[in-house]
Protein backbone atom coordinates (compact mmCIF):
# COMPACT_ATOMS: atom_id res chain seq x y z
CA UNK A 1 0.00 0.00 0.00
CA UNK A 2 2.78 2.52 0.76
CA UNK A 3 4.28 1.83 -2.69
CA UNK A 4 0.99 2.78 -4.32
CA UNK A 5 1.05 6.17 -2.61
CA UNK A 6 4.60 6.84 -3.85
CA UNK A 7 3.85 6.38 -7.55
CA UNK A 8 2.00 9.71 -7.96
CA UNK A 9 4.76 11.50 -6.03
CA UNK A 10 7.39 9.99 -8.30
CA UNK A 11 5.37 11.05 -11.35
CA UNK A 12 5.19 14.58 -9.96
CA UNK A 13 8.92 14.62 -9.30
CA UNK A 14 9.56 13.40 -12.82
CA UNK A 15 7.36 16.17 -14.18
CA UNK A 16 9.18 18.78 -12.08
CA UNK A 17 12.53 17.43 -13.26
CA UNK A 18 11.46 17.53 -16.91
CA UNK A 19 10.17 21.11 -16.54
CA UNK A 20 13.43 22.18 -14.89
CA UNK A 21 15.44 20.60 -17.70
CA UNK A 22 13.32 22.39 -20.32
CA UNK A 23 13.78 25.68 -18.46
CA UNK A 24 17.55 25.19 -18.21
CA UNK A 25 17.71 24.49 -21.95
CA UNK A 26 15.66 27.59 -22.74
CA UNK A 27 17.95 29.68 -20.49
CA UNK A 28 20.96 28.27 -22.35
CA UNK A 29 19.29 28.99 -25.70
CA UNK A 30 18.90 32.69 -24.82
CA UNK A 31 22.31 32.99 -23.16
CA UNK A 32 21.34 33.25 -19.50
CA UNK A 33 23.14 30.13 -18.32
CA UNK A 34 26.07 32.13 -16.92
CA UNK A 35 23.83 34.16 -14.62
CA UNK A 36 23.21 32.92 -11.10
CA UNK A 37 19.70 31.84 -10.14
CA UNK A 38 19.22 35.11 -8.23
CA UNK A 39 20.46 37.19 -11.18
CA UNK A 40 18.05 35.37 -13.50
CA UNK A 41 15.20 35.89 -11.01
CA UNK A 42 15.97 39.62 -10.73
CA UNK A 43 16.04 39.98 -14.52
CA UNK A 44 12.81 38.02 -14.94
CA UNK A 45 11.09 39.95 -12.15
CA UNK A 46 12.12 43.28 -13.68
CA UNK A 47 10.98 42.16 -17.12
CA UNK A 48 7.61 40.99 -15.78
CA UNK A 49 7.02 44.47 -14.33
CA UNK A 50 7.36 46.18 -17.70
CA UNK A 51 4.77 46.32 -20.43
CA UNK A 52 6.80 47.63 -23.34
CA UNK A 53 10.52 47.81 -24.17
CA UNK A 54 12.10 50.86 -22.57
CA UNK A 55 9.70 51.00 -19.62
CA UNK A 56 11.32 52.08 -16.38
CA UNK A 57 11.01 49.95 -13.27
CA UNK A 58 12.18 50.94 -9.79
CA UNK A 59 14.40 48.76 -7.66
CA UNK A 60 11.70 48.84 -4.96
CA UNK A 61 9.16 47.31 -7.33
CA UNK A 62 11.65 44.68 -8.48
CA UNK A 63 12.64 43.93 -4.88
CA UNK A 64 9.01 43.40 -3.84
CA UNK A 65 8.36 40.86 -6.63
CA UNK A 66 7.28 37.42 -5.37
CA UNK A 67 10.29 35.74 -7.05
CA UNK A 68 12.60 37.75 -4.82
CA UNK A 69 10.90 37.54 -1.42
CA UNK A 70 13.43 35.12 0.10
CA UNK A 71 16.46 37.01 -1.27
CA UNK A 72 18.59 39.05 1.12
CA UNK A 73 18.83 42.75 0.31
CA UNK A 74 22.61 42.66 -0.17
CA UNK A 75 22.28 39.71 -2.57
CA UNK A 76 19.55 41.53 -4.49
CA UNK A 77 21.68 44.66 -5.00
CA UNK A 78 24.71 42.56 -5.93
CA UNK A 79 22.58 40.90 -8.63
CA UNK A 80 21.41 44.32 -9.85
CA UNK A 81 25.06 45.47 -10.15
CA UNK A 82 25.94 42.32 -12.08
CA UNK A 83 23.02 42.77 -14.47
CA UNK A 84 23.91 46.44 -15.02
CA UNK A 85 27.53 45.41 -15.66
CA UNK A 86 26.34 42.81 -18.18
CA UNK A 87 24.18 45.42 -19.89
CA UNK A 88 20.93 43.54 -19.25
CA UNK A 89 19.70 46.34 -16.98
CA UNK A 90 20.62 49.97 -17.44
CA UNK A 91 20.17 52.95 -15.17
CA UNK A 92 17.15 54.99 -16.20
CA UNK A 93 18.20 58.50 -17.13
CA UNK A 94 18.47 61.11 -14.44
CA UNK A 95 16.03 59.51 -12.06
CA UNK A 96 16.89 60.13 -8.41
CA UNK A 97 15.41 56.80 -7.36
CA UNK A 98 17.11 53.60 -8.33
CA UNK A 99 15.31 52.89 -11.56
CA UNK A 100 16.23 50.62 -14.43
CA UNK A 101 15.37 49.73 -18.00
CA UNK A 102 15.37 46.04 -18.89
CA UNK A 103 17.41 45.46 -22.03
CA UNK A 104 15.45 42.43 -23.21
CA UNK A 105 16.73 43.21 -26.70
CA UNK A 106 20.18 42.08 -25.51
CA UNK A 107 19.03 38.73 -24.16
CA UNK A 108 20.73 36.14 -26.31
CA UNK A 109 23.65 38.43 -27.16
CA UNK A 110 27.13 37.60 -25.89
CA UNK A 111 27.40 38.83 -22.31
CA UNK A 112 30.64 40.38 -21.08
CA UNK A 113 33.00 38.07 -19.21
CA UNK A 114 32.76 38.26 -15.43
Amino acid sequence: PSCLRMIPVMDKLTSIFELREMLRQLERDVGLQDLSRIERDVLLAAHSLTETPGDIVSSDRIRSHSLLQPVAQATFYRAIRTLVGAGLLEHAGRSRARAYIVRSDLVGADLPER
